[in-house]
């Protein structure tokens, strides 16, 4: 089977319901494989909370990771179709569903000139 295929099997998560039990039993094989496909994929081996992350900063690190992710298009694309609530997915910031820009911090809007422009 081609990488890109086994990559593309797998699981991304998601605000959806859990899995079954019976659909939680994996065989031997395919828990190996997630475990190789782990390594590759960046939300799956660093700090879940910074996809999750009220600031700015933490933010732009997060989606900085996921340019390098093999399976940025498909991730992308599920938390479209699942209209995700918020969270960085696919290189992407969702904000009640949707793709935004960038992220405003939490408080009140800066009073600077760029802002009242």
């Amino acid at each position: 089977m081609r990488r890109s295929m086994l990559l593309e099997s797998v699981n991304q998560g998601g605000s959806g319901p859990w899995p079954s039990a019976t659909t939680v039993e994996l065989a031997d094989d395919r828990r190996d494989f997630d475990q190789v496909v782990a390594g590759l994929v960046p939300c799956r081996n660093n700090d879940p909370e910074l996809w999750f992350a009220e600031q700015t900063a933490r933010v732009e690190r997060a989606k900085a990771l996921c340019r390098d992710c093999p399976l940025i298009a498909s991730c992308l694309a599920g938390a479209l179709e699942r209209e995700e609530p918020w969270g960085v997915w696919g290189g992407e910031v969702f904000v009640g569903g949707t793709v935004v820009a960038t992220k405003r911090g939490r408080g009140r809007p800066r009073k600077d000139a760029a802002a009242t422009a």
